[in-house]
C-alpha cells in the first residue's frame, strides 16, 4: 500500500492526514493532543496519531505533502512588509524570527520530526488554495464540479475559482491579498471584541440580534462588490498588519468608537455591525458562486477555506444559488488543507512529483462521516477513569443508551464520547454534549453553566435524516452541520410582540426552543445510520420514548478549550463543568457520585 501523509501548520489549526492508496485513513488536529485551542505549532502528535491509527511508521510513507509553499508565502510577507513601510516594520520584526527559525526550511523540519522517513521519500508542496480545492473536490461525491475556495490568505490568493473533473483540478480565477473576505470578516470579529480565527462563529451567531443598518455604508466605504463576482477592500479603513486587530482610526471613527474589549458589554451597534457584515459577506459569496457557475457550467459546487464554515451563507448558497448540489469540506479551514495536500499529491501529475492516480467518486463522500481520529478501547477508557479516581458503571450498549435517554428526558446534560474522534471544528455525535431541545431553558443553561460562554450563542440540532423535513426547511442532507435552514412552519410558535436586541433570546419561537435561533433558523445536522450508526441509534431511542427525533448537539468542550479527545480529557471537562452525566465508551458516570469537586484543567486556555 502507498501511504501519503499531509501536513498543515505554523499559522493556525495545525493538522495531519494520512491516505492509504488514496483512501482517507486518518486525519486529526494537533489541538486535540496539545490541548491548546487552534494550536499552530508543527503537528508532531497529530502526525504520530495518524501513523499509529494505520499501524505504520514514517519509514512506510511513499510521500509527505505540505499545504503551502513557504518560499512563495515568505516572499509575499516580505513584499507586503516592505511595501507598507514604515507601518509594516513592527509586524516584520515580529515575524522574521519565526521564518528564520524554521519556516523556510520545511523539508528539514519535516525530516527532523520524522527521523525514520526514508531518504528517497519525496516531500512535496502544494499551494495553500490548491490544498483547499483538493480537500473540497476529491472527497466529494461529484465526478465534476465548480470549486470555490475563500479564506483569509494563502501565499497570495484569498479567493479562487476552479473546475474539478475526474482526478484533475483546473484553476480558473483568483483574487489576491489584501482583498480578502476572510480578513474583512475577521476585522469585524476583532472590532466586536472576539478573537480572530475562533470568534467568527460568535459574530455569525450574534448577527440575527441586530439590524443591517450599516450595509450600505460598508458597500460604499469599505468593500466594493462587482458584477463579475470580484470585490475590493478599501485599505483606508483596514490595517491587515495591526497587531491586535485589523482596523484603524478611520474605521473606528466611521463605526462609532474604539474596538470593544472582550470584558465590555455588547452595544446595539455591535449587534448591527454583526448583522451588516454577515449580509455583505453573503452577498459577496453569492456573487462568487454565480461567477463560478458562469465559468464552469457545472450543476455541482464544492466549497472550502475558512469562510466556507459560515453556515448561514452556505444555507443561502444552497437555496438561492444556481447550483443543484453543494458539498462542503467539513474541515474547511486550515486543518482540512492537510488532507487536501495529501490528496493533491496522490492525484497530482507525475511531472510535479504526484502519483497521477485516477479517482472514482463514492455515492455519498469519502470523509467517513468525518470520524477520522483515534478511538480508545473500553480497557483504556476504564484505565483512565481508574487513574482519575472516577466512579462509573460499565454497561452494554443497549443499557448505556437507555440510561442516557432517561437522563436526557429528565432534563440532564450529557457528555457523549463514543467511537473515533471527529476531524474539523464540529462535534458530530462522537465528542458531543447533548440535551433535550424541547426545554425552553436548556439553551441558556448549557451556555452559561456548562459551556461557560455567551448566552446569545445558539446550539445545533441533530435530527434523524428521514424526519428532517418535518422540522426544518432543508433540501437534502446536512451530515456535517454546515448548513443553516429555517424551522418548518409546522414547528413555529408565533411571537406576539418582538423584543429588541439580546432580549429576543428569551422568546419561544418553535417546538424546539433550545435550538431555534432568534431569526427562526437552525444549524442542522442530519444523522443517518450508515455514517453515524451509534448516534443514530441513540436518536432513535430518544424518538421512541418522546416522539421527538431531535437532540441538542454541541461540541464537548468549555470556553477556551479544544474539543475533548481522550477519556481523560472528557472526565476533566465533565468534573469541571455542570454536565450531569458522562457516557464515555461503555462507561456511565453521574456527576453527584464523583469524589472530586474539581480537577486541574488539561488544556491551555486561550482567551476569547
Amino acid at each position: 500500500m502507498h501511504y501519503v501523509l499531509g501536513i498543515s501548520g505554523l499559522y493556525h489549526d495545525s493538522a495531519a492526514a494520512l491516505l492509504g492508496d488514496g483512501r482517507i485513513l486518518a486525519a486529526v488536529q494537533e489541538e486535540r493532543f496539545s490541548r491548546r485551542k487552534n494550536d499552530a505549532r508543527f503537528p508532531e502528535r497529530a502526525i504520530q496519531s495518524c501513523l499509529d491509527q494505520a499501524g505504520i511508521t514514517a519509514g512506510d510513507l511513499a510521500a509527505v505533502a505540505f499545504y503551502e509553499k513557504p518560499i512563495l508565502k515568505f516572499s509575499r510577507t516580505l513584499e507586503v512588509f516592505l511595501g507598507w513601510a514604515p507601518r509594516g516594520a513592527r509586524a516584520f520584526a515580529r515575524a522574521i524570527p519565526d521564518w528564520l527559525g524554521g519556516r523556510l526550511d520545511l523539508r528539514g523540519r519535516i525530516r527532523s520530526a520524522l527521523p525514520k522517513l526514508r531518504v528517497d521519500c519525496p516531500i512535496l508542496f502544494t499551494t495553500h488554495h490548491e490544498a483547499h480545492a483538493a480537500s473540497a473536490f476529491f472527497p466529494s461525491p461529484f465526478a465534476e464540479a465548480a470549486i470555490l475556495t475563500v479564506d483569509g490568505v494563502g501565499e497570495w490568493a484569498t479567493t479562487t475559482i476552479a473546475r474539478g473533473s475526474g482526478a484533475t483540478i483546473e484553476p480558473l480565477e483568483e483574487i489576491h491579498f489584501p482583498h480578502s473576505l476572510g480578513l474583512l470578516y475577521s476585522a469585524f470579529t476583532a472590532y466586536c471584541g472576539f478573537r480572530v480565527n475562533s470568534g467568527e462563529y460568535k459574530l455569525m451567531g450574534l448577527a440575527p440580534y441586530g439590524e443591517p443598518r450599516w450595509v450600505e455604508t460598508l458597500l460604499e466605504d469599505v468593500v466594493s462588490l462587482h458584477e463579475d463576482g470580484s470585490f475590493r477592500l478599501n485599505l483606508e479603513y483596514l490595517d491587515p498588519l495591526a497587531e491586535d486587530h485589523l482596523t484603524n482610526e478611520r474605521f473606528h471613527d466611521r463605526f462609532g468608537g474604539l474596538p470593544r474589549r472582550p470584558d465590555e458589554p455588547l452595544e446595539k451597534r455591535h449587534l448591527d455591525l454583526a448583522r451588516s457584515i454577515q449580509v455583505v459577506t453573503e452577498r459577496a459569496l453569492l456573487g462568487l458562486v454565480r461567477r463560478a457557475h458562469e465559468q464552469t457550467g457545472s450543476a455541482h459546487l464544492c466549497l472550502a477555506g475558512g469562510v466556507a464554515l459560515n453556515c448561514v451563507a452556505n444555507g443561502r448558497i444552497l437555496r438561492e444559488g444556481p447550483f443543484r448540489k453543494l458539498w462542503i469540506q467539513p474541515a474547511a479551514g486550515d486543518a482540512g488543507a492537510a488532507l487536501g495536500a495529501a490528496l493533491a499529491a496522490w492525484h497530482g501529475p507525475l511531472e510535479r512529483g504526484g502519483f497521477g492516480s485516477p479517482r472514482t467518486p463514492t455515492a455519498s463522500d469519502a470523509m467517513g462521516g468525518g470520524f477520522l481520529g483515534p478511538e480508545e478501547t473500553p480497557e483504556t477508557v476504564e484505565a483512565s477513569l481508574k487513574r482519575l479516581d472516577a466512579v462509573w458503571e460499565r454497561l452494554d450498549p443497549e443499557a448505556l443508551q437507555e440510561r442516557v435517554v432517561e437522563a436526557l428526558i429528565a432534563g440532564k446534560v450529557v457528555g457523549w464520547v463514543q467511537g473515533r474522534m471527529e476531524f474539523g471544528p464540529r462535534a458530530l455525535g462522537h465528542r458531543s454534549i447533548l440535551g433535550d431541545p424541547r426545554s425552553p431553558d436548556m439553551q441558556s443553561r448549557m451556555n452559561l453553566k456548562v459551556k461557560f460562554r455567551e448566552s446569545f450563542r445558539p446550539f445545533a440540532p441533530a435530527v434523524l435524516a428521514e424526519r428532517s423535513a418535518e422540522f426544518f426547511e432543508l433540501t437534502g442532507e446536512s451530515p456535517y452541520m454546515l448548513l443553516v435552514a429555517p424551522v418548518a412552519d409546522a414547528q413555529r410558535i408565533p411571537v406576539a410582540h418582538e423584543a429588541e436586541g439580546l432580549d429576543r433570546l428569551k422568546q419561544v419561537r418553535s417546538t424546539l426552543p433550545a435550538v431555534t435561533h432568534v431569526d427562526g433558523s437552525v444549524r442542522v445536522q442530519t444523522v443517518d445510520p450508515e455514517r453515524n450508526p451509534q448516534f443514530y441509534a441513540l436518536l432513535k431511542r430518544f424518538e421512541a420514548r418522546t416522539g421527538c427525533p431531535v437532540l441538542i448537539n454541541t461540541s464537548f468542550n468549555v470556553r477556551g478549550e479544544p474539543v475533548v479527545g481522550s477519556a481523560e480529557d472528557a472526565y476533566r471537562c465533565f468534573i469541571n463543568s455542570q454536565i450531569d452525566v458522562l457516557a464515555v465508551g461503555p462507561c456511565y458516570l453521574e456527576r453527584d457520585r464523583q469524589l472530586h469537586a474539581a480537577l486541574p484543567r488539561s488544556f491551555e486556555a486561550i482567551p476569547d
